[in-house]
């Protein structure tokens, strides 16, 4: 059934920003909506299916009020499949008479971090479900492929908790494990040697943090990035605390960092645990504490998907192709 529905947005400051460039946010829209958008100044005209206008009207007012509110200062292609994946896990599928107003509620209830170089917000339900966990639980597995934002939201967290003075350290380990090559020996001091496995994160605070504040911090051991290995024998108070890549990590290597957990610190567990790169018939030590925690009270577990997914498109649908071909 197709329909036609005029919108108009009123503050005229923000509305090429919405539109985009050359009207570039409204011809994504239209792709992925399968329906036609003509402008008039402020004023839009959409044409088509009776769901996908709904989702285009809903999608631009929130877009058009993050904007109005400053929590927002661009839009990206990422932003639009945000609103639309919020919309896409509604309840109540679209029929025509109202808008599904429970997907809309959760995407108005987005929890929003922000850092001193940017402002971080939840891409999809799982994102936000993941956040609202590490608020509220002390210890949180998040768990799925890559790209679906595991790491970049942890850190997102750990360094709001820091900036706010809820923890006086955050601490970021992964383990130190070749990714199916042989590089053999690393030139360099023990930094160098290990930076390379670590270089996600540190792309993750650059990101969020200015980097004369970064080094100060990192300086006197406020933040620290360093190997699983060197966990070992310590106890890990008042600190956010992140291991990364936890499907390498051994059974042995698991029980011990879940048991360095100290007074008032917050631990964050990450990883996929169908890309591990320990040996052949090795256990990892990420799905062992699955099983072993799973009824913990106490301990929070995100399960990400394919749909989660926030890279390229093109990522999404190799989740999603590889998914397929492991059920076969």
């Amino acid at each position: 059934m197709s329909k036609e529905l005029i919108l108009e947005f009123s503050d005229n400051d923000v509305v090429p920003v919405l539109f985009g460039e050359y009207n570039d946010h409204l011809q994504y829209l239209e792709k992925q909506l399968q329906i036609n958008i003509s402008d008039r100044g402020n004023l839009l005209r959409i044409t088509g299916d009776v769901d996908a206008i709904t989702k285009a009207q809903i999608a631009l007012q929130s877009l058009h009020t993050r904007l109005r509110s400053g929590e927002l200062r661009n839009i990206t292609h990422a932003d639009i499949d945000a609103e639309l994946r919020f919309l896409s896990t509604g309840a109540t599928k679209v029929g025509g008479k109202k808008p599904p107003k429970q997907s809309h509620e959760k995407n108005e209830k987005n929890i929003v971090i922000k850092t001193k170089n940017k402002t971080i917000a939840p891409r999809s339900p799982n994102q936000q479900s993941y956040l609202e966990k590490i608020r509220n639980n002390d210890m949180v597995f998040g768990l799925g492929p890559a790209g679906t934002g595991k790491t970049y939201l942890a850190v997102a967290a750990g360094v709001d908790m820091y900036l706010k003075g809820d923890v006086e350290r955050l601490i970021f380990t992964r383990p130190a494990v070749e990714a199916g090559e042989h590089l053999g020996f690393l030139p360099g001091d023990m930094k160098e040697k290990i930076d390379p496995y670590l270089r996600p994160i540190y792309d993750a605070l650059h990101d969020m943090l200015p980097w004369d504040f970064l080094m100060k911090k990192m300086e006197v051991g406020e933040i620290e990035i360093a190997p699983l290995a060197f966990m070992r024998g310590r106890t890990l108070s008042h600190s956010f605390v992140i291991l990364d890549e936890a499907q390498n990590a051994t059974t042995s290597q698991m029980k011990m960092f879940l048991t360095r957990m100290g007074e008032k610190s917050h631990m964050v567990i990450t990883g996929d645990s169908t890309q591990s790169d320990l040996p052949d018939k090795m256990r990892s030590g990420l799905d062992e504490a699955i099983h072993v925690l799973k009824n913990v009270e106490g301990i929070g577990f995100t399960r990400f998907d394919a749909a989660d997914v926030i890279r390229h498109a093109l990522v999404r649908k190799i989740v999603t192709a590889y998914d397929n071909h492991a059920k076969k």
